[in-house]
């Protein structure tokens, strides 16, 4: 190619834009002279340029200012690819001389496709809404019809997806000093429903107590989302509220759609990039291996290497000179630069003396972070002595740890530093431990305290006294108030707030062992579960060490299982040590027992120390510790429950065998005395003392669940029963001159046959059998009852058998007392009839004819009138059954003495029937089969009547014997009246 070619080729291409006017150059070099192809070049250079020019004037008269009519999309936060249409927009790249949006100068980023079409980018502008704006060099500064707005950003946060480079943002940790990135947990969005919030005067507490266990907080698991709202859009309309949902689930579709949205919205932005990368490796390609050693960079390269060596030549003294200074130099500076390492053993020895521990490990990390892996050796030593320095404060801080007493905001305290500090092993199960070793310790040296206080000094003072200073005052209040009701009678006179000082050692100490339990295990059991959740630890700590403490708590489990176990059962052998010692194996006598107590513990104070082990289970239960764990005081309760019983029973036979020396043979008009009811009433108390005890709380079982259980309580309850039936034969018994009694009430119904009763009048054994007798039939048809009607109100089991022996023991003791009573009282009666009958050597063969009943009938009438009224005053309803035995023995008397007569005169049999017929109709209300018998057979014996004056001579001489006796007779004639009524 011609020299000529390559100019006209050169030369051509300024006015490539003119080609639909001009055609091309020739590409062929013609043999003209240098002069003529000059003069035609300039001919035609100036025609072009005319007709350029000529063009220009008519474009410029005919073009329109540039005029916007659309945009897409209309709204859009800053670096939004948006496309721009409308007319006159330009005529070519080159045209295109200014692009605003929203006053922001967008023209970096135009890309012109074609006078109505314009594709760009939107900038940060200051206005949120603004119009677009072209500028072209044909048609000036144009106008819009439509507008832009600019919306704002989203925050990017460190794990979302963008399409275009974001800034960083710093945050300031005011906690180390320096500038770090925020963990991304942080970056949570602030106003998740995207609306404004107005956060309301509504109290915490209440929004606590209406949402227990819940929280406001939307990170959370237990997330409310009205707790929220109430207390952010309290205020908000309904309208905004919409626009949440919407904002929400825009929100939602975004993730849902993910990278490929992402790949979507900068598609563009993606080429860009692909484009000029391709072309900077091209060009770098075409400049570096094409001749490598011609190469730009490598000629460079070397001139800036021989200017290096030249310059150290000439320079090398000075530069030698520069570099000494600059060294001493550079160690002062460093000196001041890292005066924080130097001064950081000493600053760490006066932290840890003033306690601040926060300030010792944030210098820490901060040193370990900058220094931690230098190479530096002046670094490297001071670094040494901070870690010297660190490992002491380890050391102290875990003693701290495992020091006690403590409380768990301190040992919290000590084992989050200890995370911090990195600490070797695991402080936080140590600390556990420690705490486990110490409650321990603490319920063994309760027992033993209250051992050598109980052998020292055995008074009023005892442990007992402290107990108000105790950490648990609710518990101690409810048991005061429920004491009263658990005690029996016995404290019922002058109790006052003193009684606690008085309660038995053992008690005293199962409160103190309790109460010392509730104030430990607690705090050991949070603990715990602290160390399980993981809140022990800092969030640094918890990061780096959540898989090796997930494997920890795994293997500390069982370990941590028998820490519980064994302080349950160390609590349980040492209660059961002190009130059930039998029940504690020998080998753990030693270590458990010790109490030297002879007395066993009343039924009052064992139910008072169940109601404490009771709350104390509450309490445990309350800590949400497994059941499986509480097993051991279940049982334990049992046991309590199951010898309480016991104890009561036998305690109440104890107080029942004392009624007898309580009895003062006062009758009532019922012919009772108060025994039965006092009776009744040590009974009923007695259960009622042991009502909460045999009431089952949550959790607990039937105290007569076991056989056995049943077997002896229904033994106990059939022995109380005997007991009381044991005083009443004692009582049967009791010699006169025993009774002490100047009282006898007396129905004002009754007529008094014995004439005054003096006030010295002391009662007989005939009269003290009768009141036994009475109170034996009231407690067969009503004490026993009732009783068997409380013991099966209180759940007792085999009511029926305790019923049935209570029933034949009274009946065996009712009827022996009743046949002793008659033999009292039939036998001298019997006895008087024989010798009254034959008395002045009467004979039935030889005797005058009758002229009334003899006196020795008479006699035995009065005799048993005396013993209807002796009943009569003590008891009415003993009254027919007493006076039928009487007549009963009478009749058979007599009819034996009839049989007996080999013969009888006419006047004798006459005497005879007489006496039988007044004896028969005299006492007829009171007679029964077997006298009715005797009656007959007597009569029977006589010879029969023969005449008619014998018949009326015996009628009015029985007449007259009625007469004659009428106020005698008037008992039995009250007591066929009050039998007729009934």
């Amino acid at each position: 190619m011609c020299r000529c070619q390559a100019s006209g080729r050169s030369g051509l291409r300024p006015f490539a834009s003119g080609q639909s006017y001009i055609g091309h150059f020739p590409g062929v070099c013609h043999s003209r002279s240098l002069a003529s192809w000059r003069l035609r070049f300039h001919w035609r250079l100036s025609l072009l340029l005319d007709l350029q020019f000529a063009q220009q004037i008519t474009m410029s008269r005919s073009r329109q200012p540039p005029l916007v009519t659309g945009i897409s999309p209309n709204e859009g936060i800053p670096w939004t690819k948006v496309t721009i249409r409308g007319e006159n927009l330009g005529t070519g790249p080159t045209d295109l001389i200014g692009l605003a949006i929203c006053g922001h100068n967008c023209l970096l980023t135009a890309e012109w496709m074609s006078a109505s079409k314009i594709v760009c980018r939107v900038g940060q502008a200051k206005n949120d809404k603004g119009d677009i704006i072209v500028t072209t060099k044909s048609g000036g500064k144009g106008t819009s019809t439509v507008s832009f707005k600019l919306l704002k950003p989203e925050k990017i946060g460190i794990l979302d997806q963008s399409a275009v480079w974001v800034d960083e943002m710093n945050y300031y940790d005011m906690r180390t000093d320096r500038n770090k990135g925020i963990p991304p947990l942080s970056l949570r969005p602030a106003n998740p429903l995207g609306i404004e919030i107005e956060k309301s005067k509504f109290p915490q507490k209440e929004l606590e107590m209406l949402f227990p266990g819940m929280s406001a907080d939307f990170t959370s698991e237990n997330f409310s989302a009205a707790w929220y709202l109430i207390e952010n859009h309290s205020t908000t309309s309904f309208e905004q509220l919409k626009m949440a949902v919407t904002n929400l689930k825009r929100q939602a579709n975004k993730k849902s759609e993910g990278s490929l949205a992402c790949v979507k919205g900068g598609l563009s932005t993606f080429f860009e990039a692909q484009d000029a990368l391709a072309a900077i490796h091209q060009k770098l390609e075409a400049d570096g291996t094409e001749k490598v050693e011609g190469s730009m960079t490598q000629k460079l390269e070397n001139v800036l290497n021989r200017a290096s060596n030249t310059a150290d030549t000439l320079f090398q003294e000075v530069l030698g000179r520069k570099d000494k200074a600059d060294s001493t130099r550079n160690a002062l500076n460093v000196l001041q630069r890292f005066k924080f390492l130097f001064n950081l053993p000493l600053n760490i020895e006066r932290n840890i003396q003033k306690g601040d521990y926060d300030v010792v490990i944030n210098d820490y990390e901060k040193a370990k972070s900058l220094f931690g892996k230098t190479e530096v050796q002046v670094f490297k030593k001071y670094y040494a002595e901070v870690e010297t320095r660190i490992e002491a404060l380890r050391e102290l801080l875990l003693d701290k740890l495992l020091e006690t007493p403590s409380t768990l905001h301190d040992q919290k305290r000590y084992i989050r530093y200890l995370s911090d500090l990195h600490a070797p092993g695991d402080p936080a199960w140590q600390c556990i431990g420690a705490q486990h070793r110490w409650i321990l310790q603490l319920m063994h040296s309760c027992k033993e305290g209250y051992i050598q206080d109980l052998k020292g000094t055995a008074g009023l003072h005892s442990p007992m006294v402290d107990l108000d200073s105790d950490v648990r005052p609710s518990v101690l209040a409810h048991l005061s108030q429920t004491a009263s009701l658990k005690r029996g009678s016995s404290f019922q006179s002058g109790r006052d707030d003193t009684w606690r000082y008085k309660s038995p050692h053992r008690v005293a100490f199962v409160e103190k062992l309790t109460k010392l339990v509730l104030s430990q295990l607690p705090n050991f059991w949070k603990l715990w579960i602290s160390y399980v959740n993981g809140s022990l630890f800092s969030e640094t700590a918890e990061k780096s060490g959540q898989i090796e403490r997930s494997k920890n708590v795994r293997q500390r489990q069982n370990d941590f299982k028998k820490m519980i176990q064994e302080v349950m059962q160390s609590l349980v052998k040492l209660i059961r040590g002190a009130l059930l010692p039998l029940s504690i194996p020998e080998g753990g006598v030693r270590q458990y027992g010790g109490w030297e107590v002879k007395s066993e513990l009343s039924g009052q104070w064992l139910a008072h120390v169940i109601q404490t082990i009771r709350l104390t289970y509450e309490s445990l239960t309350a800590l949400e510790i497994p059941n499986d764990m509480l097993q051991t005081i279940q049982d334990l309760i049992l046991d309590l429950r199951v010898r309480c019983v016991m104890v009561t029973l036998q305690h109440t036979a104890e107080e029942i065998k004392k009624l007898a020396e309580k009895e003062d043979w006062i009758v009532d008009n019922e012919g009772l005395t108060s025994l039965p009811y006092q009776f009744e009433q040590c009974i009923v108390h007695s259960l009622q003392s042991l009502k909460g005890v045999l009431d089952c709380k949550p959790g607990e079982t039937s105290v007569f669940q076991q056989p056995k259980t049943q077997e002896e309580v229904c033994q106990l309850s059939i022995n109380i029963m005997q007991t009381f039936i044991y005083c009443l034969e004692q009582l049967s018994t009791k010699p006169d001159a025993d009774v002490d009694t100047a009282h006898l009430s007396i129905d004002v119904s009754s007529p008094d046959l014995f004439g005054s009763i003096h006030e010295d009048f002391s009662l007989t054994s005939e009269q003290q059998l009768l009141i036994v007798l009475s109170n034996c039939c009231y407690l067969q048809c009503h004490t026993f009852l009732n009783i068997a009607e409380h013991f099966e109100k209180h759940n007792f089991q085999g009511i029926e058998k305790i019923t049935q022996v209570s029933m034949a023991s009274l009946k065996e003791l009712d009827q022996r007392l009743f046949e002793n009573y008659i033999e009292l009282k039939a036998d001298p009666i019997v006895g008087s009839l024989e010798p009254g009958i034959y008395a002045g050597y009467f004979d039935w063969k030889d005797c005058l004819p009758p002229t009334g009943v003899r006196n020795y009938l008479k006699e035995a009438l009065v005799n048993i009138i005396a013993v209807h009224a002796e009943v009569f005053t003590i008891s009415k309803e003993l009254v027919p059954r007493v006076l039928s035995r009487v007549v009963e023995a009478v009749s058979e008397e007599l009819s034996r003495l009839m049989q007996c007569v080999s013969s009888f005169s006419k006047n004798g049999a006459l005497q005879a029937r007489l006496e039988i017929c007044a004896l028969r109709d005299t006492v007829a209300v009171h007679l029964t089969p077997e006298s009715r018998s005797s009656f007959k057979q007597a009569l029977e014996a006589l010879p029969q009547l023969s005449s008619g004056a014998d018949k009326k001579l015996l009628e009015e001489l029985l007449n007259k014997f009625k007469s004659s006796m009428h106020l005698q007779l008037t008992c039995f004639q009250a007591a066929s009246s009050a039998l007729m009524k009934t």
